[in-house]
Protein backbone atom coordinates (compact mmCIF):
# COMPACT_ATOMS: atom_id res chain seq x y z
CA UNK A 1 0.00 0.00 0.00
CA UNK A 2 1.44 3.69 -0.67
CA UNK A 3 2.32 5.21 2.38
CA UNK A 4 0.12 8.47 2.71
CA UNK A 5 2.11 11.64 5.05
CA UNK A 6 0.43 13.04 8.16
CA UNK A 7 1.85 16.19 6.89
CA UNK A 8 1.17 17.27 3.10
CA UNK A 9 4.73 18.51 1.76
CA UNK A 10 5.19 20.62 -1.37
CA UNK A 11 7.07 20.04 -4.23
CA UNK A 12 8.21 21.44 -7.05
CA UNK A 13 8.86 19.16 -9.81
CA UNK A 14 11.01 20.09 -12.82
CA UNK A 15 11.52 17.70 -15.65
CA UNK A 16 14.49 17.44 -17.88
CA UNK A 17 12.57 19.16 -21.40
CA UNK A 18 13.20 15.76 -23.88
CA UNK A 19 10.54 13.24 -24.19
CA UNK A 20 12.33 10.51 -22.64
CA UNK A 21 12.44 12.11 -19.39
CA UNK A 22 9.26 13.78 -19.07
CA UNK A 23 7.71 10.98 -19.31
CA UNK A 24 8.80 8.85 -15.80
CA UNK A 25 8.51 12.39 -14.39
CA UNK A 26 5.18 13.11 -15.01
CA UNK A 27 4.57 9.40 -13.08
CA UNK A 28 6.54 10.24 -10.33
CA UNK A 29 4.17 13.31 -10.11
CA UNK A 30 1.66 11.03 -9.97
CA UNK A 31 2.83 8.66 -7.64
CA UNK A 32 4.02 11.43 -4.87
CA UNK A 33 0.38 12.93 -5.23
CA UNK A 34 -1.19 9.73 -4.78
CA UNK A 35 0.95 9.56 -1.17
CA UNK A 36 -0.51 13.03 -0.28
CA UNK A 37 2.19 15.55 -1.47
CA UNK A 38 0.90 18.51 -3.55
CA UNK A 39 2.97 18.82 -6.20
CA UNK A 40 3.43 21.93 -8.69
CA UNK A 41 5.10 20.47 -12.14
CA UNK A 42 7.29 22.99 -14.44
CA UNK A 43 6.91 22.01 -17.91
CA UNK A 44 9.15 24.44 -20.45
CA UNK A 45 7.08 26.71 -22.41
CA UNK A 46 7.80 24.71 -25.89
CA UNK A 47 7.43 21.27 -24.14
CA UNK A 48 3.77 22.54 -23.62
CA UNK A 49 3.38 23.97 -26.83
CA UNK A 50 4.63 20.82 -28.54
CA UNK A 51 2.26 18.39 -25.99
CA UNK A 52 -0.94 20.41 -27.31
CA UNK A 53 0.10 20.87 -30.79
CA UNK A 54 0.03 16.92 -30.93
CA UNK A 55 -3.36 16.60 -29.07
CA UNK A 56 -5.20 19.90 -30.14
CA UNK A 57 -8.71 18.28 -27.71
CA UNK A 58 -6.65 18.78 -24.98
CA UNK A 59 -6.95 21.37 -22.47
CA UNK A 60 -4.02 23.87 -21.62
CA UNK A 61 -3.39 21.99 -18.29
CA UNK A 62 -2.20 18.72 -18.92
CA UNK A 63 -2.38 17.44 -15.23
CA UNK A 64 -6.83 18.48 -15.23
CA UNK A 65 -8.10 14.98 -14.91
CA UNK A 66 -5.68 14.00 -12.65
CA UNK A 67 -6.85 16.51 -10.43
CA UNK A 68 -10.51 15.71 -10.83
CA UNK A 69 -9.17 12.35 -9.55
CA UNK A 70 -8.72 13.83 -6.08
CA UNK A 71 -4.40 14.27 -6.52
CA UNK A 72 -2.88 17.62 -6.23
CA UNK A 73 -0.91 18.49 -8.90
CA UNK A 74 -0.55 21.91 -10.14
CA UNK A 75 0.76 22.81 -13.61
CA UNK A 76 3.19 25.59 -14.70
CA UNK A 77 5.32 26.59 -17.72
CA UNK A 78 8.56 28.24 -17.93
CA UNK A 79 10.80 29.72 -21.44
CA UNK A 80 13.47 27.61 -21.44
CA UNK A 81 15.47 31.03 -23.16
CA UNK A 82 14.50 30.04 -26.52
CA UNK A 83 11.66 30.84 -29.60
CA UNK A 84 9.11 28.45 -29.81
CA UNK A 85 9.80 27.61 -33.83
CA UNK A 86 13.02 26.66 -33.50
CA UNK A 87 13.01 23.04 -33.67
CA UNK A 88 15.67 21.90 -30.66
CA UNK A 89 16.68 18.41 -31.95
CA UNK A 90 17.92 19.65 -35.41
CA UNK A 91 19.83 22.23 -33.62
CA UNK A 92 20.77 20.61 -30.62
CA UNK A 93 24.32 22.45 -29.24
CA UNK A 94 21.51 25.87 -29.36
CA UNK A 95 19.26 24.03 -27.44
CA UNK A 96 21.99 22.81 -25.02
CA UNK A 97 23.77 26.11 -24.49
CA UNK A 98 20.30 27.84 -23.61
CA UNK A 99 19.95 25.11 -21.20
CA UNK A 100 23.20 24.99 -19.51
CA UNK A 101 23.21 29.29 -19.77
CA UNK A 102 19.96 30.64 -19.84
CA UNK A 103 17.26 27.99 -18.22
CA UNK A 104 17.98 28.89 -14.16
CA UNK A 105 17.28 32.83 -14.51
CA UNK A 106 13.91 31.79 -16.18
CA UNK A 107 13.64 28.87 -13.64
CA UNK A 108 14.43 31.20 -10.39
CA UNK A 109 11.81 33.59 -11.59
CA UNK A 110 8.88 30.60 -11.73
CA UNK A 111 10.30 28.90 -8.33
CA UNK A 112 10.26 32.35 -6.69
CA UNK A 113 6.82 33.11 -7.92
CA UNK A 114 5.55 29.79 -6.60
CA UNK A 115 7.14 30.49 -3.37
CA UNK A 116 5.71 33.42 -2.77
CA UNK A 117 2.37 32.78 -4.06
CA UNK A 118 1.81 28.78 -2.81
CA UNK A 119 -0.69 29.80 0.07
CA UNK A 120 2.03 27.47 2.02
CA UNK A 121 5.33 26.33 2.42
CA UNK A 122 7.13 25.06 -0.36
CA UNK A 123 9.48 22.14 0.99
CA UNK A 124 11.92 20.84 -1.97
CA UNK A 125 12.77 21.14 -5.61
CA UNK A 126 12.74 17.96 -7.54
CA UNK A 127 14.29 18.44 -10.38
CA UNK A 128 16.03 16.29 -13.30
CA UNK A 129 19.75 15.23 -13.09
CA UNK A 130 21.03 16.13 -15.87
CA UNK A 131 20.20 20.22 -14.83
CA UNK A 132 23.21 22.25 -14.11
CA UNK A 133 21.37 24.78 -11.45
CA UNK A 134 19.14 22.76 -8.77
CA UNK A 135 21.29 23.01 -5.87
CA UNK A 136 21.77 26.57 -5.84
CA UNK A 137 18.17 26.89 -6.51
CA UNK A 138 16.94 24.88 -3.96
CA UNK A 139 19.56 26.64 -1.45
CA UNK A 140 18.67 29.95 -2.42
CA UNK A 141 14.85 29.39 -1.61
CA UNK A 142 15.60 26.69 1.07
CA UNK A 143 14.09 24.02 -0.24
CA UNK A 144 15.40 20.39 0.06
CA UNK A 145 16.89 19.32 -3.58
CA UNK A 146 16.00 15.58 -4.57
CA UNK A 147 17.71 14.87 -8.03
CA UNK A 148 15.46 12.08 -10.23
CA UNK A 149 17.86 10.22 -12.26
CA UNK A 150 15.70 8.58 -15.24
CA UNK A 151 17.84 6.25 -16.38
CA UNK A 152 20.01 2.71 -15.38
CA UNK A 153 22.27 3.59 -11.94
CA UNK A 154 25.07 2.02 -13.77
CA UNK A 155 24.80 5.11 -16.51
CA UNK A 156 24.90 7.33 -12.54
CA UNK A 157 27.81 5.58 -11.28
CA UNK A 158 29.89 6.14 -14.34
CA UNK A 159 28.97 9.99 -14.60
CA UNK A 160 29.11 10.16 -11.14
CA UNK A 161 33.24 8.59 -10.92
CA UNK A 162 34.31 10.57 -14.33
CA UNK A 163 37.17 11.68 -12.22
CA UNK A 164 38.21 7.90 -11.75
CA UNK A 165 37.93 7.30 -15.31
CA UNK A 166 40.11 10.31 -16.13
CA UNK A 167 42.79 9.21 -13.17
CA UNK A 168 42.71 6.49 -14.80
CA UNK A 169 43.36 7.11 -18.09
CA UNK A 170 39.95 5.84 -19.68
CA UNK A 171 38.28 9.36 -20.41
CA UNK A 172 39.47 12.63 -21.33
CA UNK A 173 42.58 11.68 -22.95
CA UNK A 174 43.60 11.67 -26.60
CA UNK A 175 45.02 8.30 -25.98
CA UNK A 176 42.96 6.58 -23.73
CA UNK A 177 43.02 3.33 -22.87
CA UNK A 178 41.10 0.34 -24.17
CA UNK A 179 40.91 -2.26 -21.67
CA UNK A 180 38.27 -3.21 -19.48
CA UNK A 181 37.40 -1.01 -16.47
CA UNK A 182 37.26 -2.87 -13.51
CA UNK A 183 37.50 0.35 -10.44
CA UNK A 184 34.42 1.98 -10.41
CA UNK A 185 32.45 0.78 -7.24
CA UNK A 186 29.80 -1.43 -7.56
CA UNK A 187 30.66 -2.16 -11.52
CA UNK A 188 32.78 -5.56 -12.01
CA UNK A 189 33.78 -4.52 -15.11
CA UNK A 190 32.58 -2.68 -17.97
CA UNK A 191 34.36 -2.09 -21.63
CA UNK A 192 35.20 1.51 -23.18
CA UNK A 193 32.87 1.10 -25.77
CA UNK A 194 29.85 -0.17 -23.33
CA UNK A 195 30.49 3.60 -21.34
CA UNK A 196 28.37 6.21 -22.72
CA UNK A 197 29.09 8.22 -25.89
CA UNK A 198 29.50 11.43 -24.26
CA UNK A 199 32.25 9.23 -22.50
CA UNK A 200 33.70 7.54 -25.40
CA UNK A 201 34.44 10.30 -27.00
CA UNK A 202 38.15 12.21 -26.74
CA UNK A 203 37.14 16.17 -27.34
CA UNK A 204 34.90 17.05 -24.59
CA UNK A 205 34.35 20.91 -24.93
CA UNK A 206 31.04 20.05 -26.06
CA UNK A 207 27.96 21.73 -24.69
CA UNK A 208 26.46 18.05 -23.71
CA UNK A 209 30.21 17.59 -22.10
CA UNK A 210 29.49 21.30 -20.03
CA UNK A 211 26.33 20.22 -18.90
CA UNK A 212 27.42 16.63 -17.76
CA UNK A 213 30.49 17.82 -15.68
CA UNK A 214 28.10 20.60 -14.09
CA UNK A 215 25.73 18.61 -13.40
CA UNK A 216 27.64 16.24 -11.70
CA UNK A 217 29.05 18.35 -9.53
CA UNK A 218 25.70 19.66 -8.25
CA UNK A 219 24.35 16.64 -7.85
CA UNK A 220 26.65 16.02 -5.30
CA UNK A 221 25.14 18.45 -2.86
CA UNK A 222 21.34 16.36 -3.63
CA UNK A 223 19.67 15.66 -0.03
CA UNK A 224 18.34 12.85 -2.19
CA UNK A 225 18.55 10.80 -5.56
CA UNK A 226 15.79 9.07 -6.88
CA UNK A 227 16.53 6.63 -10.09
CA UNK A 228 13.89 4.98 -12.21
CA UNK A 229 15.24 1.86 -11.93
CA UNK A 230 15.12 -1.93 -9.82
CA UNK A 231 17.70 -2.84 -7.11
CA UNK A 232 17.44 -6.63 -8.38
CA UNK A 233 18.30 -5.60 -12.03
CA UNK A 234 21.72 -3.32 -10.50
CA UNK A 235 22.47 -4.42 -6.63
CA UNK A 236 26.13 -4.26 -6.31
CA UNK A 237 26.00 -0.90 -8.06
CA UNK A 238 22.44 0.83 -6.54
CA UNK A 239 24.46 -0.71 -2.88
CA UNK A 240 27.72 0.95 -3.93
CA UNK A 241 25.91 4.51 -4.39
CA UNK A 242 24.49 3.88 -1.29
CA UNK A 243 27.35 4.36 0.42
CA UNK A 244 28.12 7.77 -0.84
CA UNK A 245 24.24 9.13 -1.47
CA UNK A 246 21.20 8.87 -0.19
CA UNK A 247 20.18 6.76 -2.91
CA UNK A 248 16.56 5.30 -3.96
CA UNK A 249 15.86 2.78 -6.98
CA UNK A 250 11.75 3.23 -7.13
CA UNK A 251 11.62 2.23 -10.72
CA UNK A 252 10.08 1.08 -12.80
CA UNK A 253 7.95 4.53 -12.65
CA UNK A 254 4.56 3.58 -15.08
CA UNK A 255 1.43 5.10 -15.51
CA UNK A 256 -1.26 2.81 -13.39
CA UNK A 257 -2.40 -0.07 -15.44
CA UNK A 258 0.75 0.50 -18.28
CA UNK A 259 -0.98 0.58 -21.19
CA UNK A 260 -2.46 3.96 -21.12
CA UNK A 261 -1.24 7.18 -18.96
CA UNK A 262 -4.12 9.91 -17.66
CA UNK A 263 -1.92 12.82 -18.53
CA UNK A 264 -0.53 13.37 -22.22
CA UNK A 265 3.18 13.59 -22.58
CA UNK A 266 3.60 12.71 -26.56
CA UNK A 267 5.49 15.34 -28.65
CA UNK A 268 3.67 14.23 -31.92
CA UNK A 269 0.23 12.99 -32.77
CA UNK A 270 0.10 9.14 -32.25
CA UNK A 271 -1.14 7.12 -34.80
CA UNK A 272 -3.70 4.18 -33.97
CA UNK A 273 -2.06 0.66 -34.90
CA UNK A 274 -4.07 -1.33 -32.98
CA UNK A 275 -6.91 -2.52 -36.26
CA UNK A 276 -3.98 -3.20 -38.19
CA UNK A 277 -2.25 -4.65 -35.19
CA UNK A 278 -5.31 -7.36 -34.35
CA UNK A 279 -5.02 -8.91 -38.43
CA UNK A 280 -1.81 -10.33 -37.22
CA UNK A 281 -0.94 -13.69 -35.43
CA UNK A 282 0.59 -13.54 -31.58
CA UNK A 283 4.17 -12.45 -31.45
CA UNK A 284 4.40 -12.43 -35.08
CA UNK A 285 5.19 -8.66 -35.58
CA UNK A 286 8.36 -6.61 -34.77
CA UNK A 287 7.86 -3.11 -33.57
CA UNK A 288 10.61 -0.87 -35.04
CA UNK A 289 11.44 2.48 -33.33
CA UNK A 290 14.59 4.93 -32.75
CA UNK A 291 12.93 6.96 -29.89
CA UNK A 292 12.10 10.75 -30.11
CA UNK A 293 15.25 12.05 -30.02
CA UNK A 294 18.17 10.65 -31.92
CA UNK A 295 19.09 10.68 -35.79
CA UNK A 296 20.24 7.99 -37.99
CA UNK A 297 22.58 7.78 -41.03
CA UNK A 298 20.74 7.81 -44.28
CA UNK A 299 23.24 4.62 -45.44
CA UNK A 300 22.32 3.12 -41.90
CA UNK A 301 18.34 3.38 -42.65
CA UNK A 302 18.84 1.83 -46.05
CA UNK A 303 20.23 -1.35 -44.73
CA UNK A 304 17.81 -1.21 -42.17
CA UNK A 305 14.91 -1.07 -44.41
CA UNK A 306 16.34 -3.63 -46.75
CA UNK A 307 17.12 -5.66 -44.11
CA UNK A 308 13.81 -5.54 -43.06
CA UNK A 309 12.16 -6.90 -46.25
CA UNK A 310 14.72 -9.54 -46.14
CA UNK A 311 13.66 -10.63 -43.14
CA UNK A 312 9.93 -11.29 -44.65
CA UNK A 313 8.75 -10.23 -40.96
CA UNK A 314 5.62 -8.21 -40.38
CA UNK A 315 6.73 -4.96 -38.53
CA UNK A 316 5.24 -1.26 -37.66
CA UNK A 317 7.81 1.15 -38.09
CA UNK A 318 7.33 4.71 -36.24
CA UNK A 319 9.30 6.63 -38.67
CA UNK A 320 9.62 10.57 -37.58
CA UNK A 321 9.98 13.22 -40.17
CA UNK A 322 13.37 13.94 -39.14
CA UNK A 323 14.64 10.36 -38.32
CA UNK A 324 17.69 11.19 -40.51
CA UNK A 325 17.25 15.46 -41.32
CA UNK A 326 14.83 17.35 -42.54
CA UNK A 327 17.03 17.27 -45.82
CA UNK A 328 15.45 14.01 -46.63
CA UNK A 329 11.86 13.97 -47.54
CA UNK A 330 11.75 10.13 -48.39
CA UNK A 331 14.63 8.33 -46.71
CA UNK A 332 13.58 4.85 -47.48
CA UNK A 333 14.72 2.86 -50.29
CA UNK A 334 12.57 3.25 -53.99
CA UNK A 335 9.38 1.17 -53.71
CA UNK A 336 9.96 0.09 -50.48
CA UNK A 337 6.50 0.35 -49.21
CA UNK A 338 5.12 -1.46 -52.54
CA UNK A 339 7.18 -4.71 -51.52
CA UNK A 340 6.66 -4.86 -47.62
CA UNK A 341 2.95 -4.94 -48.73
CA UNK A 342 0.78 -5.73 -45.85
CA UNK A 343 4.01 -6.67 -43.48
CA UNK A 344 4.21 -3.04 -43.32
CA UNK A 345 2.82 -0.28 -41.23
CA UNK A 346 4.83 2.85 -41.03
CA UNK A 347 3.79 5.78 -39.01
CA UNK A 348 5.47 9.01 -37.86
CA UNK A 349 4.91 8.13 -33.71
CA UNK A 350 2.41 6.07 -32.15
CA UNK A 351 1.87 4.79 -28.24
CA UNK A 352 4.23 2.87 -27.83
CA UNK A 353 3.20 1.54 -24.38
CA UNK A 354 -0.23 0.31 -26.38
CA UNK A 355 1.54 -0.98 -29.20
CA UNK A 356 3.92 -3.05 -27.03
CA UNK A 357 1.31 -4.60 -25.19
CA UNK A 358 -0.30 -5.56 -28.26
CA UNK A 359 -0.38 -9.81 -28.55
CA UNK A 360 0.61 -9.59 -32.01
CA UNK A 361 4.03 -7.64 -30.85
CA UNK A 362 7.40 -10.39 -30.79
CA UNK A 363 10.12 -8.32 -30.77
CA UNK A 364 11.31 -4.68 -30.65
CA UNK A 365 14.13 -3.21 -32.74
CA UNK A 366 14.68 -0.41 -30.73
CA UNK A 367 17.89 2.44 -29.87
CA UNK A 368 18.07 0.90 -26.31
CA UNK A 369 16.24 4.14 -24.39
CA UNK A 370 16.02 3.31 -20.79
CA UNK A 371 11.83 3.34 -21.19
CA UNK A 372 11.70 1.91 -24.05
CA UNK A 373 14.11 -0.97 -22.34
CA UNK A 374 11.94 -1.15 -19.14
CA UNK A 375 8.61 -0.97 -21.57
CA UNK A 376 10.08 -3.86 -23.52
CA UNK A 377 10.38 -6.08 -20.03
CA UNK A 378 7.38 -5.21 -18.43
CA UNK A 379 5.60 -6.76 -21.99
CA UNK A 380 8.03 -9.68 -22.35
CA UNK A 381 9.04 -8.29 -25.43
CA UNK A 382 13.03 -9.32 -26.64
CA UNK A 383 15.03 -6.30 -27.90
CA UNK A 384 17.63 -6.06 -31.13
CA UNK A 385 19.76 -3.56 -29.50
CA UNK A 386 20.77 -0.42 -32.14
CA UNK A 387 22.18 2.23 -29.97
CA UNK A 388 22.61 5.61 -31.10
CA UNK A 389 23.94 7.83 -28.75
CA UNK A 390 24.28 8.91 -24.75
CA UNK A 391 23.11 6.10 -22.29
CA UNK A 392 22.30 3.32 -25.37
CA UNK A 393 25.27 1.99 -25.60
CA UNK A 394 25.49 1.11 -21.83
CA UNK A 395 21.69 0.07 -21.94
CA UNK A 396 22.36 -2.30 -25.10
CA UNK A 397 25.22 -4.24 -22.37
CA UNK A 398 22.53 -4.40 -19.74
CA UNK A 399 20.13 -5.76 -21.92
CA UNK A 400 22.15 -7.79 -24.65
CA UNK A 401 25.45 -8.51 -22.19
CA UNK A 402 24.03 -9.08 -18.62
CA UNK A 403 20.17 -9.71 -18.89
CA UNK A 404 20.53 -11.95 -22.12
CA UNK A 405 17.33 -10.50 -22.89
CA UNK A 406 18.28 -9.32 -26.51
CA UNK A 407 20.60 -9.10 -29.29
CA UNK A 408 22.65 -6.91 -31.23
CA UNK A 409 21.45 -5.77 -34.55
CA UNK A 410 25.39 -6.13 -35.98
CA UNK A 411 28.07 -7.23 -34.41
CA UNK A 412 30.09 -5.63 -37.14
CA UNK A 413 31.21 -1.98 -37.34
CA UNK A 414 28.77 -1.49 -39.65
CA UNK A 415 25.06 -2.15 -40.33
CA UNK A 416 24.65 -4.74 -43.36
CA UNK A 417 21.57 -5.98 -44.45
CA UNK A 418 22.16 -9.33 -44.57
CA UNK A 419 22.84 -9.23 -41.31
CA UNK A 420 19.89 -7.40 -40.14
CA UNK A 421 17.82 -9.61 -41.90
CA UNK A 422 19.58 -12.99 -40.27
CA UNK A 423 19.12 -11.28 -36.29
CA UNK A 424 15.26 -10.03 -37.29
CA UNK A 425 14.66 -13.65 -37.75
CA UNK A 426 16.12 -14.83 -34.70
CA UNK A 427 14.50 -12.33 -32.37
CA UNK A 428 11.07 -13.68 -34.19
CA UNK A 429 12.02 -17.35 -34.76
CA UNK A 430 12.31 -20.70 -33.77
CA UNK A 431 14.87 -21.56 -30.80
CA UNK A 432 16.41 -18.56 -30.29
CA UNK A 433 13.74 -16.81 -30.03
CA UNK A 434 12.02 -18.76 -27.25
CA UNK A 435 14.98 -18.33 -25.16
CA UNK A 436 15.07 -14.90 -25.49
CA UNK A 437 11.28 -14.35 -24.11
CA UNK A 438 11.84 -16.84 -21.35
CA UNK A 439 14.65 -14.68 -20.66
CA UNK A 440 12.96 -11.85 -20.65
CA UNK A 441 9.98 -13.24 -18.34
CA UNK A 442 12.48 -14.18 -15.65
CA UNK A 443 13.87 -10.54 -15.60
CA UNK A 444 10.55 -8.71 -15.80
CA UNK A 445 9.43 -10.61 -12.57
CA UNK A 446 12.05 -8.75 -10.96
CA UNK A 447 10.10 -5.63 -11.82
CA UNK A 448 6.60 -7.12 -10.70
CA UNK A 449 8.39 -8.24 -7.70
CA UNK A 450 9.76 -4.46 -7.07
CA UNK A 451 6.38 -2.93 -6.97
CA UNK A 452 4.37 -5.37 -4.69
CA UNK A 453 3.34 -3.87 -1.46
CA UNK A 454 6.60 -5.40 0.12
CA UNK A 455 8.67 -5.29 -3.16
CA UNK A 456 11.80 -3.32 -3.28
CA UNK A 457 10.71 -0.52 -5.07
CA UNK A 458 7.88 0.00 -2.92
CA UNK A 459 10.02 -0.46 0.12
CA UNK A 460 12.48 2.43 -1.09
CA UNK A 461 9.86 5.25 -2.01
CA UNK A 462 8.38 4.71 1.32
CA UNK A 463 11.55 4.88 2.96
CA UNK A 464 12.10 7.64 1.18
CA UNK A 465 9.10 9.48 1.79
CA UNK A 466 9.60 8.77 5.84
CA UNK A 467 13.55 10.60 5.19
CA UNK A 468 12.28 12.82 3.65
CA UNK A 469 9.44 14.17 6.26
CA UNK A 470 12.11 13.50 8.75
CA UNK A 471 14.54 15.97 7.04
CA UNK A 472 11.83 18.83 6.57
CA UNK A 473 10.20 18.25 10.09
CA UNK A 474 14.27 19.13 10.89
CA UNK A 475 14.41 22.24 8.99
CA UNK A 476 11.22 23.76 10.73
CA UNK A 477 12.92 23.20 13.61
CA UNK A 478 16.01 25.11 12.80
CA UNK A 479 13.66 27.75 11.45
CA UNK A 480 11.85 28.38 14.78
Amino acid sequence: MAQEVPHKPHAILIPYPLQGHIIPAVHLAINLASRGFTITFINTHYIHHRIFKARPSIRPDIFLGIRQLGLDVRYTTVSDGLPLGLDRSLNHDQYMAALLHVFSAHVEDVVSQIVKSAGEKVDCLIADTFFVWPSKVAKKFGLLYISFWTEAALVFTLYYHMDLLRIHGHFASQDCREDPINYVPGVEEIKRQDMMSYLQETNTSSMSHQIIFKAFDDVKAADFVLCNTVEELEPKIIAALQAKKLFYAIGPIFPSGFTQSSVPTSLWPESDCTHWLNTKPPRSVLYVSFGSYAHVTNRDLMEIASGLLLSKVDFVWVLRPDIVSSDYANPLPVGFGEEAGDRLMIVPWCSQIKVLSHPAIGGFLSHCGWNSVLESIWNEVPLLCFPLLTDQFTNRKLVVDDWKMGINLCDKDSIVREEVSSNINRVMIGKSRDELRNRVKEVKRRLEDALTPEGSSENNMNKFVEDLMVKIKYQKVLLT
